[in-house]
């Protein structure tokens, strides 16, 4: 078997199977943990943050496969390769449960899109959700999911500059 082969077995796999263990990596009714700028760390010869500020559903779709793409030259191996994905502005809609109440109430969003954020989430992916997002838009932070890789943090912009200073490579899909 071709590593190309073996690398699209395994993401297929974890695309496919986050919608049976989603559930598992749910905390029940608890938001997501709060990261300080003192508790980011690169800790991998390489490391990614993706920047999502923006809430065009094909464009994250777009995000997400790269990201998958990205950690297959890895071999999906989050001992090699560490990637964040920081949400902020319009972005956010992708990470809460509830759109009711938020500039996106009117909206539906594929759940496959979310399916496929948690398969990632299993090769180390995490997402950071800007708190001046949540606060500008007076949303609730409960509208958040609550999977373990999700991550608030006090600003979006701000954190993409703190991880570039630890040596993160930036991308955005344009």
């Amino acid at each position: 078997m071709t590593d190309t082969s073996r690398r699209s077995i395994i993401g297929g796999i974890a695309l496919s199977g986050a919608a049976l263990s989603g559930a598992m990596t749910t905390r029940a009714g608890a938001a997501p943990q709060t990261l300080g700028f003192g508790a980011f760390k690169k800790d991998t010869d390489f490391a990614c943050v993706y920047h999502c500020d923006f809430g065009d559903a094909g464009r994250f779709g777009q995000m997400l496969g790269n990201i998958n793409n990205h950690l297959s030259v890895y071999d999906f191996d989050p001992m090699r390769m560490k990637i964040v994905m920081v949400a902020h502005g319009p972005g956010l809609k992708f990470f809460l449960a509830d759109l009711a109440g938020t500039p996106w109430a009117d909206e539906t969003i594929d759940p496959d899109l979310y399916t496929r954020a948690i398969g990632l989430s299993k090769y180390g992916v995490e997402a950071y959700l800007c708190q001046i997002t949540f606060k500008r838009l007076n949303i609730d932070v409960a509208k958040a999911r609550s999977d373990s890789f999700l991550k608030l943090v006090p600003s979006g912009v701000a954190t993409v500059a703190e991880l570039q200073s630890l040596g993160y490579s930036y991308l955005k899909v344009a």
